[in-house]
């Protein structure tokens, strides 16, 4: 108890070398595990997302960049293909379809375009408000809602394409009807309109003003194509809303293919391994473990920059520890006069540096405990990036 009392008393009286001790080790202690926890939240976040969609369908071209639009809602859209390929699906009688309209924004999150089926795949409720139900309306995931402080009642505006091209997309204005139950998912961050919204946006579908002013005749003015695009849906315009061009060529991004059973699915994937085929059909999960192949990769490398790091801070707390016993061999030799055996230096030193490791232990763990909140939105971030 003795080595134990003098040990604490003289890491008391030399408190500044002892905290910035404690400090050091504890970042070396909490980093590779916070590391290994932000890798294994982005992993369990992203694969599970990933197993719950059984097949996606989407043009051919990178499966990568259609499974992480289609999943994540990455700026990166695949190739697009039209709603012909939907009803494919459906008219197939071997899967549920839902297609997705990627591709815009607003105030920098993605706009979802969807049917409601969707919605009931994923298990999104909603917390606030009422669900969508007219042409024009946005509902607004858990996070969105909370970053931009919207609610039922307030209203969003998409972003245009091109600030420089008036003849362009319009943007539009959309009442929020509703706010999502937060699911610590990539549905948290969208705002989700239906697809015929989308198509709005987009510039697919459009109403007109009247273009006769009060008192005159249909005779006095002549109106041509030009006629000028609503940037909001209202009660009062909503019936002058229509779309141009057949149903089944309207641009759709992707569709998440839900088969009825295995051997529809088995059907289904074989019907799209034609390489001469336009679209193509991936398995989710396959995607993205090979993403987190590379991620792992490039994990080794990482764990290695760590592991140098980590060494060359213990080298300099083992530097620290050396100087402090250089600088008390005065003390040590004023202990051996006094009758202290080596041994009993040695256990002093060696109690300081273990109440110095507890230390510095306990302080690692409450790192990461307070660290715990914000591991889900880094790992939605670093899902976001990929």
């Amino acid at each position: 108890m003795s080595a134990l009392r003098l040990a604490l008393a003289y890491l008391r009286f030399h408190w500044v070398r002892s905290l910035v001790l404690i400090l050091v080790a504890a970042l070396i202690i909490a980093t590779p595990l916070g590391v290994e926890r932000l890798i294994a939240a982005s992993e369990a976040r992203m694969t599970a997302r990933a197993e719950a969609t059984p097949l996606l369908i989407g043009a051919r071209g990178s499966r990568l960049d259609l499974a992480m639009a289609a999943l994540y809602f990455s700026e990166d859209s695949p190739e697009r293909l039209t709603m012909q390929a939907a009803e494919a699906v459906w008219e197939s009688g071997l899967a549920e379809a839902m297609p997705l309209h990627l591709g815009f924004r607003a105030q920098s999150a993605p706009i979802v375009g969807a049917t409601l089926d969707y919605f009931a795949f994923r298990g999104l409720t909603v917390a606030a408000g009422r669900p969508l139900a007219l042409l024009g309306e946005a509902v607004l995931g858990a996070g969105v809602a909370a970053r931009l402080g919207l609610g039922p009642g307030d209203a969003i505006v998409s972003s245009p394409e091109n600030l420089f091209d008036l003849a362009g997309v319009y943007p539009l204005r959309m009442p929020v009807v509703g706010v999502l139950a937060e699911t610590g998912g990539p549905d948290d961050m969208a705002v989700f309109v239906d697809l015929k919204t989308a198509w709005v946006i987009e510039g697919i579908g459009h109403g007109h003003e009247d273009v006769l002013p009060a008192g005159a005749e249909a005779g006095d003015i002549i109106a041509d194509a030009a006629l000028v695009a609503f940037r909001e849906v209202t009660p009062d315009n909503i019936d002058s809303f229509h779309f141009h061009g057949a149903p089944a060529d309207y641009p759709i991004d992707a569709i998440i293919a839900a088969p009825f059973d295995d051997r529809a699915a088995t059907i289904l994937r074989g019907r799209y391994l034609d390489r001469e085929n336009p679209l193509q059909i991936v398995e989710p999960a396959e995607v993205v473990g090979g993403l987190f192949e590379r991620v792992f990769r490039f994990k080794s490398v990482l764990d290695a920059v760590v592991a140098v790091v980590a060494g060359a801070a213990a080298l300099a707390v083992g530097l620290a520890v050396f100087l402090s016993l250089q600088l008390r061999r005065r003390e040590m030799q004023t202990a051996f006069r006094l009758g202290g055996r080596r041994s009993t230096v040695a256990r002093l030193v060696a109690t300081e540096t273990v109440i110095l490791l507890c230390l510095a232990f306990i302080l690692a763990l409450a790192i990461l405990l307070m660290t715990e909140g914000s591991m889900a939105p880094i790992a939605a971030g670093l899902v976001a990036a990929a």
